[in-house]
């Protein structure tokens, strides 16, 4: 199943970058492109994971937890997009980075585990959910105990991450 999502992620893509160039626009897509594999793109997302991660425990510092799940979400998702580069992808669709890093977890070409998945699907509780709920709703957070939870799934896996950017010798706290 994730196998035919990547192969339409792959074809929306390729169709999307030739409309623009038909239309003279810059190259965009929403979907995936293959690359080579990239390691500097990959530790750029890994910077990215970083700093948003710093930001969240600025906001939840600040009281402010509606707002830092969003960042956490971030944080995560880049921490996949550097994933994805490293294997050679490059995306621009969240489905289909999460297609993509699920097929590589299924392939065995990833050994970080399928919760960091199950955190992107839409379930009640997810890291998905509480973005979309607390970005596009009106209620405001005030249950740091969702957070607490998030934060350290982030940091868990911004070292994974960095494991499987840079080896083990490049792990250092955030």
């Amino acid at each position: 199943m994730e196998d035919k999502h990547i192969e339409w992620c792959l074809k929306k893509a390729e169709k999307e970058i030739k409309e623009c160039k038909r239309l003279g626009k810059k190259s965009k897509h929403r979907g995936l492109v293959k690359i080579t594999p990239d390691i500097e793109e990959a530790k750029k997302h890994i910077e990215k994971a970083e700093h948003y991660f710093k930001t969240t425990n600025y906001l939840v510092q600040g009281g402010i937890f509606d707002v830092s799940l969003g960042t956490i979400f971030y944080s995560m998702y880049h921490c996949f997009l550097g994933i994805a580069a490293k294997f050679g992808y490059e995306s621009g669709n969240q489905k289909c980075t999460v297609a993509l890093i699920n097929s590589l977890i299924e392939r065995r070409k990833l050994d970080i585990g399928k919760k960091y998945v199950n955190f992107f699907k839409y379930e009640n509780g997810s890291i998905i959910e509480l973005r979309e709920d607390y970005t596009y709703g009106t209620e405001i957070n005030k249950d740091k105990s969702k957070n607490d939870f998030f934060i350290k799934e982030a940091k868990d896996l911004i070292d994974l991450t960095k494991e499987i950017i840079y080896g083990e010798s490049h792990l250092n706290n955030i």
